[in-house]
Formats: C-alpha cells, sequence, structure tokens
C-alpha cells in the first residue's frame, strides 16, 4: 500500500491533524468559550434561515471565531491553528464539539 503524501500544512489527513488541534485546545475555559461559539453559530444559523434575516448570516464568523479566538488568546496563550491549517481547524471545531457533547473528551485537556 502506498502511503499517502504529506499535504503543505505537514498533515496527511484531518486524522493525523486532530491531535494536534486538541493539543492546541488543553485549557478548559478555551474549551469552553469554542463550544459556546460553535452552539451561538449553530443558532444564529436557524435563526437567520427561519425568520428570513439573510444578513444575519455574515455574523456567523464573527461569533464563532470571535469565542474561540478569545480562548486561544487570553486562555490559551498561542495562535489559532485557523490562521495556518483554516480547513482542518474547522474540521477539527466541529469534531471537538461533538466529542464534548457526547463525552469522548472533556473541557479540560484530556
Amino acid at each position: 500500500m502506498q502511503e499517502k503524501p504529506v499535504n503543505k500544512q505537514g498533515f496527511r489527513s484531518f486524522s493525523d491533524f486532530y491531535p494536534f488541534y486538541l493539543s492546541e485546545h488543553r485549557h478548559p475555559v478555551s474549551r469552553l468559550l469554542h463550544v459556546i461559539g460553535s452552539l451561538a453559530v449553530l443558532g444564529l444559523l436557524a435563526y437567520a434561515l427561519a425568520s428570513g434575516r439573510y444578513m444575519l448570516l455574515w455574523l456567523l464568523p464573527v461569533v464563532g471565531y470571535g469565542f474561540a479566538w478569545i480562548g486561544h488568546f487570553v486562555f490559551e496563550k498561542n495562535r489559532p491553528a485557523t490562521f495556518q491549517y483554516p480547513l482542518y481547524s474547522f474540521m477539527g471545531d466541529w469534531k471537538m464539539l461533538y466529542q464534548i457533547i457526547t463525552g469522548k473528551i472533556g473541557l479540560k485537556g484530556d
């Protein structure tokens, strides 16, 4: 079997990236802020679509990344992975949210 090539970001796949993503999200307040931001995005998206107030959709990245970046700059004291790995980081946000909600990982850096 041929080994998958390393992409330009240095990760062969999202599966290779995700442990790095979690290592950048160890502080419990940072993880909580990510959860709050992601849930707020889902709520805002539902409201905008249900009410027909589509102009609110431009707020989605502001709300989602606003909470997350506070977590990084204030609590993690690191640079958000979004700047270097935007797609994998976006995917990581949703996987981490799912894993926290389902109890697979906790708010404390596991």
